[in-house]
């Protein structure tokens, strides 16, 4: 189902019991981020929260409002995401269809396709307020003062709007954006993402860089700006074949762009390639804060908004978070593609705890010698699989969800001499512990079964497991034994 603006969301959280109001006075400095750390991190993600009174604002802030498998579901307009995973395996089956009959079965998967791109309409809520010149003031937002260290107030919840210089192609993504003052954030493009591309490009060229920054919406616009989509799949979209509806555009009132009609707040703007100021501390998703570093600046031309918004807003720190549902959200969504490209790849699971690019447990069906380093280099050339630093391959009958059972394999199957991979290369600007930012080492552990060939002589013994009559027959006396 599309959901028509964020508040709709927050009303159908609230009818299945995933949403609480505060109603005490809760200041965005650290207070807001305490509460909601401590939320984030209850059994099965807690439930959301709006403070409807934050300390001196009179706009609501949401918070947590994907951090669960039950919400994130929710969002995409689905009982549970792992649907939206087989409708794209079922698309991007190879196969042709033989015969009439397997051709008409085919054509509601596009005309699907066919209805979803974004369409521009002449209004939008986003837009029912409009704020230029003197009246743009950020401090007018409850924009949150995450952790002690922080540098200041950082927007976190943004989609950020901007168009390549060459081609015209839009990106969609989200950058954190530290508040400088009313009228000017940070922009924290980092060296892999194609914001900081798009970036490189209008400095070659001397020109400005218009942006838009939209807050809210219909959360399929969220998620798809965290999506890793291949290139030349414009986000809007894929948020369009998520809602089942178009996503409705607006043009922006001091842009020569288009705008979400939906949204919270828009933020219109642009940046000069030029000019860079200090960015930072943060605490990062990572669990540590990352560095005061120099980073592009967003400059204001206006904000437009709708009548008695709500700000969307999320805090990353160490796992688990808010964030780790949406990342999860993301493998499992991703995975046929990923197996499309991979087709010996049998399960991923890129646990937490490992901030997603630090760890990785993937299951494989090994075919010959060596086969589980093809799959490591294979996966570090994928996109963001480049930031990977440890990867584990298993046997196909590894279940990789199972972190008991991947440590009980690896622990037993690896000889590390002959099972290590060691490579150097992109590792994520985030990470505190690489040589230099953005690059260093990169680890791989083949736990797959030995063969011969691969300088094992003796025979690979057998798991220890009970017979299956035995089994049967304990299962019948069960019940009978009193235990």
């Amino acid at each position: 189902m599309a959901y028509e603006s964020f508040q709709e969301f927050l009303k159908r959280l609230e009818q299945e019991d995933e949403l609480r109001h505060i109603t005490e006075p809760i200041s965005p400095h650290l207070e807001i981020t305490e509460v909601a750390d401590r939320m984030m991190k209850s059994p099965g993600g807690g439930k959301a929260l709006v403070f409807d009174r934050p300390t001196g604002y009179d706009v609501p802030v949401a918070i947590n409002t994907l951090g669960s498998r039950k919400r994130m579901s929710l969002a995409l307009g689905v009982c549970d995401y792992e649907e939206i995973a087989a409708e794209i395996a079922d698309l991007i089956k190879p196969e042709v269809p033989a015969g009439l009959v397997n051709k008409l079965k085919l054509l509601p998967k596009l005309g699907r396709l066919a209805t979803i791109p974004p369409r521009t309409v002449s209004r939008g809520i986003s837009q029912e307020i409009v704020l230029t010149g003197d009246e743009i003031n950020l401090d007018r937002i409850p924009i949150l003062h995450c952790w002690p260290q922080d540098g200041g107030r950082f927007i976190t919840f943004p989609l950020v709007y901007t168009y390549d210089p060459r081609t015209g192609k839009r990106n969609v993504g989200m950058y954190r954006m530290q508040v400088y003052d009313r009228r000017t954030t940070g922009m924290h493009w980092q060296l892999h993402k194609v914001g900081a591309e798009h970036h490189r490009q209008s400095e070659e060229m001397g020109q400005k860089i218009q942006a838009a920054v939209a807050l809210g919406g219909d959360p399929a616009l969220t998620f798809s700006a965290i999506a890793p989509l291949p290139p030349g799949i414009d986000e809007m979209l894929f948020a369009g074949f998520l809602r089942r509806k178009p996503v409705p555009m607006v043009k922006a009132k001091t842009l020569a762009l288009l705008v979400p009609a939906d949204a919270e707040y828009v933020l219109e703007g642009y940046i000069d390639p030029y000019e860079r100021r200090p960015e930072g501390p943060f605490g990062d998703h990572t669990g540590f804060y990352t560095p005061v570093e120099p980073y592009p600046v967003f400059h204001l031309t206006a904000i437009t908004q709708r009548q008695n918004p709500v700000y969307p807003a999320t805090i990353v720190g160490r796992p688990p978070m808010e964030d780790g549902w949406m990342g999860k959200a993301v493998e499992r969504i991703f995975l046929p593609l990923i197996q499309m490209m991979v087709p010996e790849l049998v399960d991923m699971n890129l646990p937490v705890e490992g901030c997603f690019h630090n760890l990785a447990f993937v299951s494989i069906r090994k075919r010959y010698p060596g086969h589980a380093f093809k799959v490591m280099n294979a996966l570090w050339g994928l996109g963001q699989l480049m930031f990977t630093k440890i990867i584990f391959v298993f046997d196909h009958d590894v279940n990789v969800q199972d972190i008991g059972e991947c440590i009980w394999r690896l622990s037993n199957n690896i000889d590390p001499e002959r099972d290590m991979l060691l490579v150097r290369g992109p590792i994520d600007v985030l990470d505190h512990a690489s040589r230099a930012v953005g690059f260093g080492s990169k680890i791989g552990f083949d736990c797959t079964k030995k063969t011969a060939a691969e300088g094992y002589a003796r025979e690979w013994p057998d798991a220890i497991e009970m017979s299956a009559e035995v089994r049967q027959k304990i299962d019948a006396l069960w019940p009978r034994l009193g235990l």
